[in-house]
């Protein structure tokens, strides 16, 4: 039996802060939460969304948790403005707390990433220098982003069995795979992975006594439909049939598979609905990483033939890349070889509805850029940005 804890810290429980700007998992890292509490008492499990910082209230809430932290997990802080407004409470914090994970960010928060004896900041070789062996060529090509997808696989299936720092990188890429496949059971095994190898001091007893399978893995190339008996599938035969005996047309309908992962359902589920109502057949289909030409092949074609009459995507992206980078010479080959209407529909991503109504300006900068310019440098005819609150459906049981 645990002996019941003695300090105010152990009563406490560990602090666990995941800074980001995928608000869209806010749900799903809730409801860890709440299973979390079944078996880690007194967790401080805290989320904090970079769109939220144009409310001062917000930042500050979220550098207050940072200074109280004992593990970090920092992603997608790869603009300018939300990495520097949590850099310096993340480097003050960073040598005193277990751990500190900077993922998929700007250089200067990936190199803030201490865990075990992997250290980013060039201070300590060992680790790190493997860590870039095993990275591999930066050049671009056109199946990138699946060999990348494919190596995040494999490394920790090799480290596995090598001693030493090795884990410590090993545990950096379970990291991303959790992130990256963030469904309710992979957040849940991220922060129990985490602490039970990394928590010390007051909650050191936690260290080794808690069970974190590996990441779930889901179909990286698939359809979903909320009338589905599986909510993800690998082939289109799984889609419901349509309400209508013989449907009017065929919408490809592109989603984002993390907002499906998530559980972060409710918008994607009202346009197939709004669209079914009128008599059409959708196929919603989705791809892993930024690159939306797998699932195009897989489901909006047939034989290389177009199998659709129209093209609508809800990505928030280009079609061929995102944040970091896109290619609109790639994009618009697939539009030109698709030869259907493309329209690509996007919600708010990077600021809130009320500071979208608040503003004189009304998009920021990168809404207009990511969700305006760049769609119609891809041969979107119709770019559309609509507000809402995409409040996250129940957990489908």
């Amino acid at each position: 039996m645990k002996p019941k804890p003695t300090s105010a810290a152990e009563r406490a429980g560990p602090r666990f802060i995941i800074v980001t700007l995928d608000n869209h998992l806010a749900g799903a890292v809730d409801r860890a939460r709440r299973t979390l509490a079944r078996d880690i008492p007194g967790l401080d499990l805290a989320f904090h969304a970079a769109a939220d910082w144009n409310d001062p209230a917000a930042l500050k809430n979220c550098l207050d948790s940072i200074a109280k932290a004992d593990i970090i997990v920092a992603t997608m802080l790869f603009m300018d403005e939300h990495a520097e407004a949590v850099l310096p409470a993340i480097r003050a914090r960073r040598d005193s707390c277990d751990a500190v994970l900077g993922c998929m960010s700007a250089p200067e928060i990936v190199k803030l990433t201490r865990v075990g004896r992997l250290n980013m900041d060039g201070t300590k070789r060992g680790a790190l220098d493997f860590l870039k062996r095993l990275r591999g060529s930066s050049k671009p090509s056109d199946t990138g982003g699946a060999k990348q997808l494919a190596m995040l696989r494999r490394i920790p299936r090799i480290l596995r069995f090598i001693p030493g720092p090795a884990q410590d990188v090993r545990a950096y890429f379970l990291t991303l795979q959790y992130w990256l496949a963030g469904s309710d059971e992979n957040v849940v095994n991220l922060v129990r992975f985490l602490i039970n190898r990394y928590a010390s001091g007051p909650h050191a007893g936690l260290r080794g006594a808690l069970k974190a399978p590996l990441p779930v893995e889901y179909p990286e190339v698939g359809v979903y439909h909320p009338r589905a008996a599986r909510r993800f599938a690998a082939t289109a035969d799984a889609l419901p049939r349509p309400a209508v005996k013989k449907a009017v047309g065929t919408v490809g309908l592109l989603l984002m598979r993390s907002y499906l992962l998530a559980n972060n359902t409710a918008h994607y589920d009202a346009v197939i609905a709004a669209l079914e109502k009128r008599g059409l057949r959708v196929i919603p289909a989705f791809a892993s990483g930024l690159d939306a030409r797998p699932a195009v092949e897989a489901f909006f074609k047939r034989n290389g033939v177009p199998a659709i009459d129209a093209f609508v995507s809800l990505t928030g992206f280009s079609l061929v890349g995102g944040p970091a980078y896109n290619d609109a010479a790639g994009a618009a080959d697939l539009l030109r070889e698709l030869d259907v209407p493309y329209i690509a529909a996007h919600a708010l991503e990077f600021q809130t509805v009320e500071q979208w109504e608040a503003s004189d300006r009304g998009l920021s900068p990168v809404e207009a850029t990511m969700m305006v310019a760049i769609p119609e440098l891809d041969g979107a005819t119709a770019p559309i940005v609509f507000g809402g609150r995409l409040d996250s459906a129940p957990p489908r049981r």
